[in-house]
């Protein structure tokens, strides 16, 4: 349990909902990144990991609007929990 954790039990203890990462269909990177995503790392950074082939290869599917796969990004969290780089793991 955490500070954090302590200060918010009991009675009139608030919570917030967070909501779950998903496992298909496709994203955008407001979703992939920290704070609404799982990713805690800023825009051009995950663009320069993009460029270095480090995380996954975006799909444009109009003009202004760029997003990835769920699963590869599921896929890339899932490396960086074993260690692993992203490069090691994709086809």
């Amino acid at each position: 349990m955490t500070q954090k954790d302590i200060h918010n039990t009991g009675a009139n203890a608030s919570t917030v909902a967070v909501p779950k990462f998903p496992t298909e269909g496709y994203v955008r990177l407001k979703a992939i990144l920290a704070p609404n995503g799982p990713l805690p790392v800023s825009r051009s950074g995950f663009w320069a990991a993009v460029k270095a082939g480090k995380f996954p290869q975006p799909r444009k599917i109009s003009a202004r609007v760029t997003v990835w796969k769920a699963a590869e990004i599921n896929e890339l969290l899932a490396a960086i929990e074993r260690g692993e780089a992203w490069s090691e793991i994709s086809v």
